[in-house]
């Protein structure tokens, strides 16, 4: 609730809208640093999943998550969870029936289907009527509940699609919208493309990302093969955003703000959005510092998240790495300048190169400092001369140039 209210008193203007519960919410025992395995789970009669009452009191009496959403609407945002694909193990060691079906929870499971990291669940036997029904009764739960959004995890890998469809039909037949979104996909392959826009809204493309360089540098590659495919309502996901102070309760390393630079942080947010991923974010916002509302509120950088077009890599040229995109409002157009390097670099760049039509001419405010960009002439063209910092970027929107 204190995310929350933060999100909705300081970011829900710049497009902030929707607070999720990660994983083990319905593990009464669960912890930081990893999962037990063989847990006790918190289960209604139907093999369903509620909220552990010891972590989450509003939930007691049956109410399960409805007084947290309510609270969560209150505010102006939308409520989301997490759930594991499959049925828990528990609900089939206990043959516990599957709501408005004469099937079991051990006759609609499989149990040859694991995942590889957490024990909580089986995998369903789609075969079996009772499968489908399961998951319909998940989400009648989860829409009386009122959540508006679902991170579907060990989805992508290895590719379930008969779970990822059996899922979206359950949300289809629940009586309300719920976004889809799904995990992980680290080898996430675009043959999927066509089933994944028919049956999820998000998925992810890597495993999780964490407060490293090298996590961030592995995206670049990842969403130039998945940018040109964006779109209203299928969007490629690089993960949520470890900025600010991303662990009171550690699950890798100790409690700490992120270890991403400045720098590092800008260059994330900055190819996040002109890559048009979903941004999420994975912190703390109340004991988070001021810098981190800034990165998240920055208008010329947001711009190119939700109204822009033709987003692209145009060059990778040793550490120097280009994107660019056009204004869907505006005229204006949006160049990112990356550099990938650990020492700086310095480049005068055609505006030619940069997808900048002529012969009109152009000015350029540099996003994230607020400052007009110096252009010059290279070769008697108008050119950008450009100076990103280690792992950083430097961020322009063009605008054309009226006088």
């Amino acid at each position: 609730m204190a995310n929350a209210s933060f999100m909705a008193g300081h970011l829900l203007p710049f497009g902030w809208d929707t607070v999720v519960v990660d994983i083990q919410w319905y593990e009464p025992a669960a912890r930081a640093g990893g999962y037990n395995n063989g847990a006790e789970l918190e289960l209604d009669g139907y093999g369903r999943q509620l909220p552990a009452t010891n972590r989450f009191p509003s939930a007691a009496g049956g109410l399960g998550f409805k007084p947290l959403a309510d609270r969560i609407h209150g505010l102006g945002l939308n409520f989301g969870l997490h759930i594991m694909r499959g049925i828990p193990r528990q609900a089939v060691r206990d043959a516990l029936p599957v709501e408005g079906t004469d099937a079991t929870a051990n006759q609609v499971a499989d149990t040859s289907s694991v995942c590889a990291w957490n024990t909580d669940n089986y995998g369903l036997d789609h075969s079996h009527p009772g499968a489908q029904a399961y998951y319909d009764s998940q989400l009648r739960l989860f829409a009386s509940w009122g959540v508006d959004f679902i991170k579907a995890d060990d989805m992508l890998g290895p590719y379930f699609a008969g779970e990822i469809a059996a899922y979206r039909r359950a949300i289809d037949r629940s009586g309300r919208d719920m976004v889809l979104s799904l995990s992980p996909g680290r080898a996430l392959s675009l043959a999927h493309l066509d089933h994944l826009r028919t049956n999820a809204d998000m998925w992810r493309v890597s495993d999780d990302l964490w407060d490293s360089w090298e996590d961030v540098e592995a995206q670049f590659g990842r969403m130039a093969r998945w940018a040109p495919h964006q779109g209203p309502g299928s969007w490629a996901d690089a993960d949520m955003l470890p900025v600010g102070r991303i662990a009171l309760r550690a699950e890798r390393g100790n409690a700490r703000l992120t270890r991403l630079t400045p720098d590092e942080q800008r260059t994330m947010l900055s190819l996040w959005c002109i890559a048009r991923s979903p941004l999420m974010l994975g912190c703390d916002l109340p004991s988070s510092p001021p810098e981190t509302l800034g990165l998240l509120t920055n208008r010329d950088v947001l711009d190119v998240l939700t109204a822009s077009r033709n987003n692209r890599e145009l060059l990778r040229d040793g550490h120097l790495v280009l994107w660019a995109a056009e204004s869907t409002t505006s005229e204006d157009r949006f160049v990112a300048v990356f550099n990938t390097g650990t020492a700086g670099v310095a480049r005068t760049l055609p505006l030619a190169d940069l997808g900048l039509p002529g012969p009109a001419s152009w000015t350029a405010r540099e996003a994230w400092s607020g400052t007009w960009a110096g252009l010059t002439e290279l070769y008697g063209a108008p050119a950008l001369a450009v100076d990103p910092p280690a792992h950083g970027v430097r961020f322009y929107r063009f605008s054309r140039n009226l006088d």
